[in-house]
């Protein structure tokens, strides 16, 4: 009788330890209007996942551009510290996703993409700066 109760409660405590949220990495995805807040948080770093000629024809104020088209994303990002929070964007919000994906695969837990991107960015009639 006794063995069984340990057994029980070591299961239980497997299966609670395994349904903990401690490391955990999700993507948040963030509309417009959430993601212009969330990058006036302290310490987030915004980062552009578009070109070097898409984020010179306007990018986010203080936005950071690594290119996800250019191979060698994940090699760039390994310049970044995982601990970090990122509010991260693309054109459409299409590559920021997969750069998302690739991000929590590589040890980044705090990251929130902007659907729909810049276009909706200019959309709700945010600024942009060109560099």
């Amino acid at each position: 009788m006794v063995t069984k109760k340990l057994i029980t409660s070591f299961a239980a405590l497997i299966l609670l330890a395994g349904c903990s949220s401690t490391g955990s990495a999700t993507t948040v995805n963030l509309n417009v209007s959430e993601f212009s807040q969330k990058i006036t948080e302290p310490n987030v770093v915004i980062l552009d996942v578009r070109t070097p000629e898409e984020f010179a024809s306007g990018h986010i104020e203080e936005a950071i551009n690594i290119d996800f088209n250019s191979g060698d994303f994940e090699n760039e990002i390994t310049r970044l510290n995982p601990s970090e929070t990122y509010a991260i964007y693309c054109r459409s919000g299409s590559r920021s996703g997969k750069a998302a994906s690739i991000m929590h695969l590589a040890g980044f837990h705090d990251v929130s993409n902007l659907n729909g991107g810049v276009i909706d960015w200019s959309n709700e009639g945010l600024p942009l700066v060109v560099s």
